[in-house]
C-alpha cells in the first residue's frame, strides 16, 4: 500500500512538471511522461501556436511524424490539444540513449504552413534492474586474504538517470562485504571483499543473494536479485587483464552475416585452469545481441543479423574475460555504423483533391506532396518531378514538401482523367528511386452546348396523317457530362402562316420525336419549316437551333373537276357542228382541273358512250373533241357524247360529262326550232318584236365589235339567237387550250374567243355566252355567265371589249 501511495504522488509530480512549452519563431516543445494513455493531453498547441479553433478546422490541421515509423501524438482540431496516439516507450524508442527527443510537424494548408514540435519523453521508472544471469559462481581458494577482491557483473536497468540501478545490497554473511565504485565509463564496479579468511574445512560452499536496487529513496523503487555460489578452492590470484580497456569499431550498414568486426583479447598471468580466460557479453542491449555474436574461446565479434544504420547507430557493449577459477575482467566495446543508401524516397500524399473543374485556371494547387528519405546527409536528398507528359507541375513549397498545381487550362470533353506518375530519387550512389501514381477526375463544366447531328432536317408526311402520327426525328449530343450532357428538345414558339407551331407539330422531350398534331391537308399547306431547340440540363443551360422543313405529300383525294362543258344539271350546252367538216375537224374540248399535284393531277379522257362510237374521237391528254371522218348525209343530226376524266392516282378518281353536239349548218333544219316559230299568240309577237329591235341593236355593235377584232386579227365569234333571224357569218370552230394541273388553261394564243349556241333543249330559249380571258386563266368557280331570252341584252352590258 505504501508503494502504491508512493507511485500516485510521483506521477501526479511528474505530470505537474513535464508540460513545458516554448515557441521559438512558430515552433513549440512539449515534454510527456512515458507510458501515458492514449488522449493523454500534452498540450493546447492551437493555443501555443495563437491560432483559433476554427483555423485549425478550415486549415486540415495534422500532425506529420518525419523520421518516425508510428505517429505517436495526434492534434484534436476541436479542441486544439495536442494528445498521445500510442503508448510510448522510451527504451523501445530511445533505447539507451539519455535524452529521448522525437521531433514531429504540424502541417497546416491554404497557406502551407509548417511548425516543428520537439517531444521530449520523460523517463519513468517501470523497468526492475536485471543481472546478466540468475546465479553467479566464484571458485575461491582459501588461501585467499582478507581484503581480496572479486568482481561482479552489475545490474542493468532500462531506466535512465535516477530510475536505472542507485544501490547494490548483498545479504548478510560471515565471510564477505560488498564494495560499491564508479568507473571512468560511468558505470559501476562491484566487488565482493573478502572480510574474514575462507576456511574449506568448515565451509566448502557459500550462497549468497546480491540485491541491486533503483531509484534510492524514489517512488516507486524497483529491484533485480542474483544468486552468488562461492566454492572454496585454493588460491588463484590473477585475474585476466585486457590488452585495451576500450574496443571501438566502424562498421557500414550493409555487412553482411559473419562479417568479423573486431576482436578481444585479455591474458592470464596464471598457469594452466587458472590462465585459460574465457569471454563473454556481460552487458549488452537486446538489439545488440540480436545483431552481434561473441566467441568465448576466440573473443570474435561477429555480425549476425541485419545491420540499419537507420534502426540504431551506435552499440555499446561490455565484455568479461574470465580464467579458469573464476578472476575476472571486463572491457567496453562500442561498434558504430556508417551510413549507406539502402533507403528508396518515400511519397506521402499529404493533401489531394482527385476531382479537379474543368474550368480551374492554370496555377490551381490541387494536392500537397511530402518526400522523405530515411538516410542521411547526400544519401538523404531528394529531388522529386513528375515523369509524364502532363499539364500539372511540382513547385517546391518548404524543404521535402510539393505543391502539385496545373499548369494548363482542362478540357474533361478531350481527356477526363490523368494518371501522374510522381518520381523521387535521392542524390546517393547509386541512386535509388521510387514512384507514385495519382489518379485524377476532371469534374465537368457545363461548356459544351448541344450539336444536332444535322444541319438542317426535311420532314416528309402524307397528307390526310392520323393525328399523333410521328414525321421525324431529330438528334442532337453533348459531349458533358451527367446532367450537363443530357439533351432536351422544344419546339421554338412560332406561327406558321399565322397558325401556332404547338397546333401543328409536338416534340418528344426526351427523345426529339417530332409528331403531327393534326391531319394535314396538301391542298392547303404543302412545306412549312419550325425551329427545334436542344437544350442542356447545366447551370446554366447551354442550347443550339435546327429548321426542320416539313414536306406535305400529295395524295389521290380530289376528283377532277370539269369546268367545260358545264356539269349536268345546269342548262345543257350544245355544240354546233357544221355537215361539210372532214376528219380531224376540232369540234369542242373537255376542259377539267384536279385539286392535287403530280401525277395525281395527270388528268386523261375517255370516250365511255356515244350516239355514233365511230364519228367522234377524244385526245386521250388535251380533252380535244374531234371528227375521225367526214360527216354523212345519214349520221344523225344530235350526237351525245359521254366523258369520262380520269387522273393519274393510286387509286384513280373520275368524273364523267355529256357533251352534246347538232350536226347542222341552219337552226331553221332543228325540228324544235320549226315547232317554235309556227306558235301563234300576242306573247310570240310580243318577243319577236323585242328580239328584233335587240338583235339589230346588237348587230351594230356586234359588227363595229368584228371590224375590231379582225383588224386585231383574230377570229370572229359565231351568234345564234333565238327567232328566225340569223346573223350571217361564217362558222368559226372553237379554241380551246390545255389545262395544267393547277386547274388554268394554257395560253395558246394572246387570247381565246368562244362561239356562243342558242340552246335547243330548253322552251325559254336560254342563251350562255362564254368569257374570255387574255391571261388564260378561268375563275375560281369557272363560272359561265347565263341571261334570259326575257332580257336578251342585259347580260352584255356589263362587258368590256376583253370580256366579249
Amino acid at each position: 500500500m505504501l508503494n502504491k501511495g508512493l507511485s500516485v504522488v510521483w506521477l501526479m509530480s511528474v505530470a505537474l512538471l513535464c508540460v513545458l512549452v516554448h515557441g521559438v519563431k512558430g515552433d513549440v516543445s512539449y515534454s510527456v511522461p512515458e507510458e501515458m494513455k492514449r488522449g493523454f493531453v500534452i498540450g493546447n498547441i492551437g493555443k501555443d501556436l495563437g491560432l483559433t479553433v476554427k483555423e485549425l478546422a478550415s486549415r486540415k490541421a495534422r500532425i506529420s511524424a518525419e523520421g518516425n515509423r508510428k505517429r505517436l501524438s495526434n492534434i484534436n482540431v476541436v479542441t486544439g490539444e495536442l494528445t498521445v496516439a500510442e503508448v510510448m516507450d522510451r527504451e523501445s524508442i530511445c533505447k539507451d540513449k539519455l535524452s529521448c527527443v522525437l521531433n514531429f510537424e504540424l502541417v497546416l494548408e491554404h497557406p502551407l504552413e509548417l511548425h516543428k514540435i520537439t517531444l521530449h519523453i520523460q523517463d519513468t521508472n517501470d523497468n526492475s534492474p536485471a543481472f546478466t544471469k540468475d546465479i553467479v559462481k566464484f571458485e575461491i581458494r582459501e588461501s585467499a586474504v582478507k581484503g581480496a577482491r572479486f568482481r561482479l557483473s552489475e545490474a542493468h536497468d532500462a531506466d535512465i538517470g535516477q530510475n536505472a540501478v542507485q544501490n547494490y545490497i548483498l545479504d548478510k554473511n560471515d565471510n564477505f562485504i560488498l564494495a560499491v565504485s564508479a568507473n571512468k565509463d560511468g558505470g559501476k564496479n562491484i566487488e565482493l571483499v573478502l572480510d574474514k579468511e575462507l576456511d574449506r574445512e568448515l565451509q566448502q560452499e557459500l550462497n549468497l543473494i546480491l540485491t541491486a536496487v533503483d531509484v534510492d529513496g524514489g517512488i516507486p523503487p524497483r529491484s533485480g536479485t542474483v544468486q552468488i555460489h562461492v566454492t572454496v578452492l585454493d588460491a588463484n590470484d590473477n585475474a585476466p587483464l585486457f590488452t585495451e580497456e576500450v574496443y571501438r569499431a566502424t562498421l557500414p550498414e550493409n555487412s553482411e552475416q559473419g562479417t568479423v568486426v573486431l576482436k578481444v583479447s585479455a591474458t592470464d598471468l596464471d598457469e594452466g585452469i587458472n590462465g585459460e580466460v574465457t569471454y563473454e557479453l556481460s552487458r549488452a542491449s537486446s538489439l545488440a545481441k540480436q545483431l552481434f555474436i561473441l566467441d568465448s574461446e576466440t573473443g570474435e565479434i561477429k555480425v549476425c543479423g541485419a545491420l540499419d544504420y537507420e534502426e540504431d547507430t551506435v552499440f555499446e557493449m561490455r565484455v568479461e574475460g574470465k580464467d579458469g577459477a573464476g578472476l575476472s575482467s571486463k572491457a567496453k566495446v562500442i561498434i558504430e555504423l556508417t551510413d549507406v543508401n539502402d533507403n528508396t524516397p518515400e511519397i506521402n500524399l499529404q493533401s489531394l483533391n482527385s476531382h479537379i473543374p474543368e474550368n480551374a485556371p492554370p496555377g490551381t494547387e490541387i494536392g500537397i506532396i511530402h518526400v522523405q528519405d530515411r538516410d542521411f546527409e547526400i544519401n538523404g536528398q531528394v529531388r522529386c518531378y513528375i515523369a509524364s507528359d502532363v499539364p500539372f507541375k511540382l513547385v517546391p513549397s518548404i524543404t521535402n514538401y510539393y505543391s502539385l498545381v496545373t499548369t494548363a487550362e482542362l478540357d474533361r470533353e478531350v481527356t477526363s482523367d490523368y494518371n501522374i506518375t510522381i518520381t523521387a530519387t535521392d542524390e546517393g550512389t547509386p541512386s535509388l528511386s521510387s514512384s507514385k501514381t495519382v489518379h485524377l477526375m476532371v469534374a465537368d463544366v457545363n461548356d459544351n452546348p448541344p450539336v444536332f447531328q444535322q444541319r438542317s432536317y426535311s420532314a416528309h408526311i402524307t397528307e390526310n396523317n392520323k393525328p399523333g402520327s410521328p414525321v421525324c426525328s431529330v438528334s442532337a449530343t453533348d459531349p458533358d457530362w451527367r446532367q450537363n450532357g443530357t439533351v432536351n428538345y422544344a419546339l421554338h414558339a412560332s406561327d406558321v402562316d399565322g397558325t401556332p407551331v404547338s397546333s401543328l407539330l409536338s416534340i418528344n422531350g426526351d427523345t426529339g420525336v417530332i409528331h403531327a398534331v393534326r391531319s394535314f391537308d396538301y391542298e392547303k399547306q404543302n412545306s412549312f419549316k419550325v425551329q427545334v431547340i436542344a437544350r442542356d440540363n447545366g447551370s446554366p443551360p447551354l442550347s443550339s437551333n435546327v429548321t426542320v422543313s416539313v414536306l406535305v405529300s400529295d395524295e389521290n383525294d380530289n376528283t377532277p373537276q370539269i369546268l367545260y362543258p358545264a356539269p349536268e344539271g345546269n342548262s345543257l350546252m350544245t355544240e354546233m357542228v357544221p355537215k361539210t367538216v372532214q376528219g380531224n375537224y376540232l369540234v369542242s374540248k373537255v376542259i377539267a382541273v384536279d385539286a392535287d399535284s403530280g401525277q395525281n393531277a395527270w388528268l386523261s379522257y375517255y370516250i365511255v358512250t356515244a350516239t355514233d362510237p365511230g364519228l367522234f374521237t377524244i385526245g386521250v391528254h388535251s380533252g380535244e373533241i374531234r371528227t375521225q371522218r367526214d360527216i354523212f348525209e345519214g349520221d344523225g343530226m344530235r350526237q351525245n357524247l359521254v366523258v369520262s376524266v380520269k387522273d393519274n392516282g393510286q387509286p384513280p378518281l373520275s368524273a364523267t360529262c355529256t357533251v352534246s353536239l347538232l350536226i347542222s349548218d341552219n337552226l331553221a333544219e332543228i325540228p324544235e326550232l320549226k315547232d317554235m316559230s309556227v306558235d301563234s299568240g300576242s306573247k310570240l309577237t310580243t318577243y319577236l318584236i323585242i328580239a328584233l329591235v335587240s338583235v339589230s341593236t346588237f348587230f351594230i355593235t356586234f359588227l363595229i365589235i368584228a371590224l375590231a377584232v379582225k383588224f386585231c386579227q383574230r377570229r370572229k365569234p359565231r351568234l345564234l339567237f333565238d327567232g328566225a333571224v340569223a346573223i350571217p357569218s361564217a362558222y368559226l370552230p372553237p379554241n380551246y387550250a390545255d389545262v395544267d394541273p393547277t386547274g388554268t388553261l394554257r395560253s395558246v394564243r394572246s387570247a381565246y374567243n368562244y362561239d356562243a349556241y342558242l340552246t335547243t333543249g330548253s322552251r325559254t330559249s336560254d342563251f350562255k355566252f362564254v368569257r374570255s380571258y387574255n391571261d388564260g386563266t378561268l375563275p375560281a368557280d369557272s363560272t359561265l355567265r347565263k341571261t334570259s331570252s326575257q332580257d336578251p341584252f342585259g347580260s352584255c352590258n356589263d362587258l368590256d371589249d376583253s370580256q366579249i
